[in-house]
């Protein structure tokens, strides 16, 4: 069975959103892309912000799940900050959120027992295939107009790019 284009092309993007630099924001500022309370949601929270816990609609913080779901197993607290292109207090912080909402739980490092690792939980889990879901949906659309050739081509020639990427 051949593989759809629209997966594709979203794991392409997605691989190439996870290796562009990161501005070096003040780690309790909040950057707001399409200005306070804006954004493809309009003047509501996105999906995945839970009001009694804060917001956990930010880049870093959906990099972090990305970067879980893409790990072979679990990850600590450095090898997170790495992968989402934060410093380590700062993903720590990202950790501690996201396990106050339940997304993430910390385990002994089996290595190291003075170490945690950082994993996934089945809540974090669900989030981040909904919002896999919401972007392959939106990929599809976007798609509409286009014909299969020109989807396979697009998919191919997007995931050589992302692939070509520059990692730092």
């Amino acid at each position: 069975m051949a593989s759809d284009p629209a997966d594709e092309i979203a794991a392409a993007l997605a691989r190439i959103r996870g290796r562009r630099p990161r501005p070096p924001f003040p780690p309790d500022a909040h950057h707001h892309p399409h200005g306070r309370g804006g954004g493809p949601w309009g003047s509501g929270a996105p999906p995945w912000a839970d009001p009694g816990q804060g917001r956990f609609g930010g880049p870093a913080r959906l990099r972090l799940l990305d970067a879980l779901v893409a790990a072979s197993g679990p990850m600590s607290v450095s090898e997170i900050a790495e992968a989402v292109g934060v410093d380590q207090p700062r993903a720590s912080r990202l950790v501690q959120q996201a396990e106050q909402m339940g997304l993430v739980a910390r385990e002994t490092d089996p290595d190291d027992a003075r170490r945690t690792r950082v994993r996934l939980t089945p809540a974090g889990e669900g989030l981040v295939s909904g919002f896999r879901g919401r972007r392959r949906d939106a990929v599809r659309s976007a798609l509409e107009g286009f014909t299969d050739a020109e989807r396979a081509e697009l998919s191919r020639l997007l995931a050589k790019f992302a692939d070509a990427w520059p990692s730092d």
